[in-house]
């Protein structure tokens, strides 16, 4: 049984977790809280995933080589 005490306000949708839901809040509005910080870049990002996915941009780093 899992239970989601936690509630979205706006759309009602369930969350186990209160990180899970103030992650989730963030859809709701333009808010983007996680801000790059390489020099003269600024981009915005919601959640800490797609922040490291986006650095990896300016590093050229490369953690899945296709192998085709």
């Amino acid at each position: 049984h899992t239970e989601k005490p936690y509630k979205c306000q706006k759309c009602n949708k369930g969350f186990r977790w209160s990180s899970d839901l103030i992650k989730h809040q963030r859809t709701h509005t333009s808010e983007k809280p996680l801000i790059c910080s390489e020099l003269q870049c600024g981009k915005g990002f919601r959640g800490f995933s797609a922040l490291t996915q986006h650095h990896q941009t300016h590093t050229a780093e490369k953690p899945c080589v296709c192998s085709q």
